[in-house]
């Protein structure tokens, strides 16, 4: 085309360049376009993006009236939890590979769930490592998650019901920050909970592996230290119930076939939640949590743990976020010091998912 072009312009050959071309020889050029000029145009097949912000009808899994009842006339309603009158209504159950929710959720303030969380506190009680000093200022942050693997049941956001095999692990580590952030010891646990749920009530057989270390900074810092490798292989029994959406009452005992650095094979669990049941919005709601625990090593002594403060609890999913106040009594939930106490308050947050 661009010799075409040339060429008109330049006429025949043989013309000099100073030649006038004639009007008509330029306006005879075809005019000059693109294989795609169709497409931009618009004459083209677009396929354009969906919308950013829903539109049509607003439909509810069942058939719902947003405005009405869930529970007559669409029992199978799972999707959304705030249109629900009855939260533990029977649901139709089915399998699922991978559900995004929990039958038995973890404990609110148990000190051993597995779950994201860190809480910055003050412990009054002596310094395992310095019996010369107080514990002080202090770092526990707990990295893990629990999650379900395989249902049958229902697929409800809120409260699914059915039988549910699910899978957890944590990491429980301490650390120091008044001395370089020091690694003081970290527990690491993995279970497997086979859980099964009906109506307001849960109940699981769980194993447990559980294991204690001392961190390396302070083998280093204190070579006189007496190393605990504190280990546990435990089935664990456990029942939960709903008196009302908002409380929880839960306890469980727990029997460790395997023991090692003074655990003994009896442990008990037990304590109420207070928390929003339904998702919360941005403006979030109080909670408040207490939790027990008595071992066999501690001659069926143990520790109590309270949490309270502010929560939010996401609109598809059980997923829930808190900050607050802790305070812990008792026994050390870090089991590389399970013969020491504390006795600490300070300020945290926690992840459940």
């Amino acid at each position: 085309m661009g010799l075409v072009a040339v060429a008109a312009v330049m006429g025949p050959v043989g013309r000099s360049p100073g030649d006038v071309v004639p009007p008509a020889a330029v306006e005879s050029l075809p005019p000059l376009t693109f294989p795609d000029d169709e497409f931009y145009a618009g004459g083209g097949e677009v396929q354009s993006l969906p919308p950013a912000r829903s539109s049509g009808p607003v439909v509810l899994d069942g058939g719902c009236d947003p405005g009405g009842s869930c529970v007559e006339g669409c029992p199978g309603a799972g999707g959304y939890p705030d249109c629900f009158d009855d939260l533990w209504a029977p649901r139709p159950w089915g399998w699922q590979l991978l559900p995004n929710n929990l039958i038995y959720t973890s404990y609110l303030a148990g000190p051993k769930e597995p779950r994201i969380g860190s809480v910055w506190y003050d412990d009054t009680a002596t310094d395992p490592l310095d019996p010369s000093k107080e514990n002080g200022w202090l770092w526990d942050t707990t990295l893990g998650g629990r999650a379900s693997i395989l249902r049958y049941g229902s697929d409800t956001v809120l409260h699914p019901q059915g039988f549910e095999v699910q899978i957890e692990g944590a990491a429980f580590v301490r650390l120091d920050p008044q001395d370089d952030r020091d690694l003081r010891s970290a527990d690491y646990r993995f279970g497997v909970p086979l859980v099964y749920g009906i109506g307001r009530w849960q109940t699981k057989l769980a194993y447990y592996h559980n294991s204690a270390h001392l961190g390396d900074e302070a083998m280093l810092k204190y070579p006189t230290f007496p190393r605990v490798n504190y280990v546990r292989d435990c089935i664990v029994w456990g029942n939960s119930w709903y008196v009302f959406d908002w409380l929880r009452l839960y306890g469980e005992v727990g029997y460790s076939f395997y023991n090692s650095g003074g655990s003994q094979p009896w442990e008990f669990q037990y304590g109420t939640e207070l928390i929003q049941a339904r998702p919360t919005g941005i403006q979030g709601a109080p909670f408040l949590a207490i939790n027990g625990m008595s071992r066999q090593e501690r001659d069926w002594g143990g520790n109590v743990c309270l949490q309270t403060g502010w929560a939010w609890r996401g609109s598809r999913s059980e997923k829930l976020f808190r900050i607050g106040f802790e305070y812990l009594q008792g026994s050390d939930p870090q089991y590389e010091f399970v013969f020491y106490s504390q006795n600490r308050c300070g300020i945290g947050m926690w992840y459940d998912y």
